[in-house]
């Protein structure tokens, strides 16, 4: 299980692939997203780009507790069917 905690912005986001990369997966599929404190649309990019490389090694992930702010953010770009569980 990986958890999050902090701020996923556009700032962030190379650097937190960059980090994401040099780690398997989570052996349960579960990514934690309760401990993000703030997060912008780069967020969702970094999601989505985790998601493709899941299914690029034939695994699946989940992203729980995801955050309303991030819920929301979803579903304003029509990417909230990505992270349904």
């Amino acid at each position: 299980r990986w958890t999050f905690a902090g701020v996923l912005t556009f700032e962030d986001a190379a650097a937190a692939l960059d980090d994401a990369a040099r780690l398997p997966l989570p052996a349960s599929g579960i990514i934690d997203m309760s401990g993000l404190a703030h997060a912008d649309s780069a967020a969702l990019a970094v999601m989505l780009a985790l998601n493709r490389r899941a299914t690029g090694e034939g695994r699946r992930i989940v992203f729980a507790a995801m955050p309303a702010m991030l819920a929301s953010l979803a579903r304003v770009y029509g990417v909230e069917d990505q992270f349904a569980r």
